[in-house]
C-alpha cells in the first residue's frame, strides 16, 4: 500500500523525534548491540536506582551506544531471590541485591552478614575493595554469575511497633522480620526474639496487620518504603554492615567482546564509590525526616550489649567459612 506522501512525512518526523527523545543522533537511532535488562527491589528513589542510573549513562557513553541498560526497580522481575536465578538463566542480566539470598549461592557470602564483623564503614570498603572482596565475587563464577562489584545497603538498624529497643532484652519475645539468611536467624534467636525470615515484598502488610513486631534494615529502606507509618520506634544498632553486590549473567558476560567487559567492570567499581556517597548522604538527610514524621529514635543503644550478645552467633560460624575468612577480615586495616 502506498501512504500518501503528507502522512508519510508525518509518520518519518514522530519517528525521528522519538529517537532523539532517547538521546543524542546518531547513535541514539540505532538499537544497541547488547540490550541488558537490570533488576533490583528497592523503590526508584533508593541508592540502588540511583547508582544503577548513574552506571547506565556512563556504561551508554564509553560503549558509544553499543550497551544500552534496562532498568526496573521495586521488584518489577520479582523478589531478590528471583531476580539472582534470573542472573543464572539468562533471563535478567544485571543485579544489584543485599545478601540475604546470596549465602545460598555462594556459601562465603554468609561471612558478611557476621554481627559486628565490621568496625566501621572505612574497614568494610577497605576489605570489600581489596583482594577479600575480589575472592568473593569471583566466587560467584562457578554458579552462573559473574561478580563485578560491592555496592552498598548500609549499616542495619531494629524499627519496633512497640517499644524502644535499647539493649538485647528490649528484643525478647518480640517477632521480627529477617532476611532469608542462617546468619541473621540465628543472631536474633540468640537475643531471645522470633527470627521470621520473610520476602521483602510481604513485610510492610504483615507489619501493618500486626504479623510482625519489628524488622531490620538500613534507613533508606526504613525511609524509602514508608515503614515510619507502621512502626513507631527506631533504634540504631547498626549491628551489620550489609553490602549490595552488582551481579551479571555470567552467560551475557561471556558474550561480550573483551574491551566492552572492561568498561562494565570498571565503571561497576567506580560507581561503587559514588553510590555509597548518595546512601550516606540519604541516610543523614532521611533520619531528620523519619524524626519528623513522628519515629521515635534510640539514637545511642547500648551497641557493646548487643556485640557481647551476638558473640556466640559470631563464634560458632566464623569457622565455617574457608581460607580463614573472618579472621583475613578481622586483620584488614
Amino acid at each position: 500500500m502506498t501512504y500518501p506522501r503528507r502522512v508519510r512525512r508525518i509518520a518519518g518526523l514522530a519517528i525521528l523525534g522519538a529517537a532523539l527523545a532517547v538521546g543524542p543522533f546518531p547513535a541514539s537511532i540505532r538499537a544497541a548491540e547488547f540490550d541488558l535488562v537490570e533488576a533490583h527491589t528497592t523503590t526508584e528513589d533508593h541508592p540502588y536506582t540511583l547508582g544503577m542510573v548513574r552506571y547506565a549513562e556512563l556504561v551508554r557513553e564509553r560503549t558509544k551506544g553499543r550497551v544500552a541498560i534496562r532498568i526496573h526497580h521495586s521488584r518489577q522481575l520479582g523478589d531478590e531471590r528471583q531476580v539472582v536465578e534470573g542472573l543464572q538463566l539468562g533471563t535478567v542480566q544485571l543485579a544489584v541485591s543485599s545478601t540475604g539470598p546470596l549465602g545460598g549461592f555462594v556459601p562465603d557470602m554468609n561471612a558478611l552478614d557476621l554481627p559486628f564483623l565490621f568496625r566501621d564503614a572505612a574497614h568494610a570498603y577497605a576489605v570489600l575493595d581489596g583482594e577479600i572482596g575480589r575472592g568473593l565475587l569471583a566466587q560467584f563464577e562457578a554458579v552462573g554469575i559473574k561478580g563485578l562489584a560491592f555496592w552498598e545497603n548500609g549499616f542495619r538498624h531494629v524499627t519496633t511497633g512497640k517499644r524502644p529497643i535499647r539493649g538485647p532484652a528490649d528484643l525478647k519475645g518480640l517477632k521480627i522480620r529477617v532476611m532469608e539468611n542462617r546468619v541473621h536467624q540465628a543472631a536474633f534467636r540468640q537475643l531471645g526474639a522470633d527470627a521470621t525470615p520473610m520476602a521483602w515484598g510481604e513485610v510492610f502488610t504483615s507489619l501493618q496487620q500486626g504479623l510482625l513486631d519489628a524488622q531490620e534494615n538500613p534507613i533508606p529502606i526504613v525511609s524509602t518504603f514508608k515503614l515510619y507509618e507502621v512502626q513507631k520506634h527506631l533504634s540504631l544498632t547498626g549491628h551489620v554492615y550489609s553490602p549490595a553486590p552488582l551481579l551479571m549473567s555470567k552467560k551475557s558476560w561471556d558474550r561480550m567482546p573483551a574491551e566492552l567487559r572492561t568498561i562494565l567492570a570498571d565503571t561497576a567499581l567506580e560507581v561503587a564509590r559514588v553510590q555509597r556517597q548518595l546512601n550516606r548522604a540519604q541516610e543523614q538527610k532521611q533520619l531528620g525526616e523519619l524524626k519528623a514524621k513522628g519515629m521515635a529514635v534510640v539514637e545511642a543503644p547500648d551497641r557493646a550489649a548487643f556485640r557481647a550478645a551476638m558473640a556466640p552467633v559470631f563464634e560458632r560460624f566464623q569457622g565455617q567459612f574457608g581460607g580463614g575468612l573472618v579472621r583475613r577480615i578481622a586483620e584488614t586495616k
